[in-house]
């Protein structure tokens, strides 16, 4: 009997499972003759078959699981046209980047290269630069790169509002991920969207998790441990040390920036949104700069509304926090509970909100 049982369950499986496989059918064009063009599976990112351009043209033809997650890319191409194995065939034209098929996948392409372009244009522009020119302009680059990455983060989350009833929030699961943390896999998991449940999502979560996971050394270092003090002089001139903000039921963010750190200044309506929201509940904050010029130090915390203690030394990269913290980049930061022991580091964004929750509740 148990034997029928088996089975059974084991044909219903197989039937299930080829149910579940769905023809494929894939045109498409690219202007380099010889070049291989490669089908992906964005699951595995491995190749499932490949094909030469020959007269501009390529083809692809198979099945694959429904709903699976396909890419087109040319050789040496770090990027891939992306579509939903949906049984619509498809036609990909890989000079352009565009693609023609169900309204879904054509809906998502163009999602993808409105997300893209910014950032692609930027690395073009910069890969045409002198070294020289790089390294004199580094400070604006790298501004203009996380202010590129902060609008794909905030498109990733608009598209996940938008068109939660689709697929396709799982192509910018990633950066919904980076920005809600990766917490918000059982959030998705637990209300049934149409993506919730496909292998895609639990690939995108699992490597965030795996990026954000803390490095041993500096980021880490001193977690677990009990603050060690520090004292520094106010806008005023008025000597402050750590030890006067610890306790007292307090828990006391300790904000390492500078005015002159794009980055720094980026996060900082994030932090007072913090600072309004938790400071009557017994959340603190103090600001320790990484300035060297007292008036352009002044000037930010006047133009950032930052309205929590200053401290600074006006040493730069000499700072008195540099060594004692082993801080080698800015923006950073330490958590600090009221019995004086550093809990995290490095919150910026929505986990920062998220950690005060779990602290003080919403």
């Amino acid at each position: 009997m148990r034997k029928v049982i088996f089975l059974a369950a084991f044909m219903a499986a197989a039937v299930s499972s080829m149910a579940q496989q769905v023809k494929y059918s894939i045109s498409g064009t690219y202007n380099d003759d010889g070049k291989k063009v490669y089908l992906i599976d964005k699951l595995t990112e491995n190749a499932i078959d490949s094909f030469v351009v020959a007269s501009g043209k390529f083809s692809f033809k198979g099945s694959a699981e429904k709903d699976a997650f396909l890419g087109v890319k040319a050789e040496n191409q770090n990027w891939s046209i992306v579509f939903f194995n949906d049984g619509t065939p498809v036609s990909v034209n890989v000079n352009d980047s565009t693609l023609k098929g169900s309204p879904l996948n054509e809906r998502m392409v163009k999602y993808d290269i409105e997300l893209d372009t910014p950032m692609r244009n930027l690395r073009a522009k910069i890969s045409k630069m002198p070294q020289s020119e790089i390294e004199a302009h580094g400070e604006e680059i790298m501004t203009e790169m996380n202010k590129v990455l902060d609008e794909q983060i905030a498109f990733a989350n608009k598209v996940f509002k938008e068109e939660s009833n689709s697929l396709i929030p799982l192509l910018f699961s990633q950066l919904y991920f980076y920005d809600n943390g990766v917490e918000e896999y059982d959030e998705l998991v637990k209300k049934q969207l149409p993506f919730s449940n496909h292998p895609y999502l639990k690939k995108a979560r699992d490597e965030v998790a795996e990026v954000m996971k803390p490095e041993e050394g500096p980021k880490t270092a001193f977690i677990g441990q009990q603050f060690t003090d520090l004292e520094m002089a106010d806008p005023d001139g008025k000597m402050h040390k750590l030890s006067d903000l610890v306790g007292e039921g307090k828990w006391l963010l300790v904000d390492f920036w500078a005015s002159w750190c794009g980055p720094c200044r980026q996060e900082m309506p994030n932090v007072l949104e913090a600072y309004n929201k938790f400071h009557d509940k017994g959340f603190e904050v103090v600001g320790i700069s990484f300035d060297q010029k007292k008036e352009a130090w002044v000037k930010a915390i006047e133009q950032l509304n930052m309205q929590w203690l200053q401290l600074s030394d006006l040493k730069g990269w000499n700072c008195a926090a540099a060594p004692t913290y082993k801080i080698d980049a800015i923006p950073d930061n330490l958590l600090i509970d009221p019995q004086g022991k550093i809990v995290d580091r490095a919150l910026r964004g929505k986990p920062l909100h998220k950690r005060l929750e779990k602290i003080f509740g919403e």
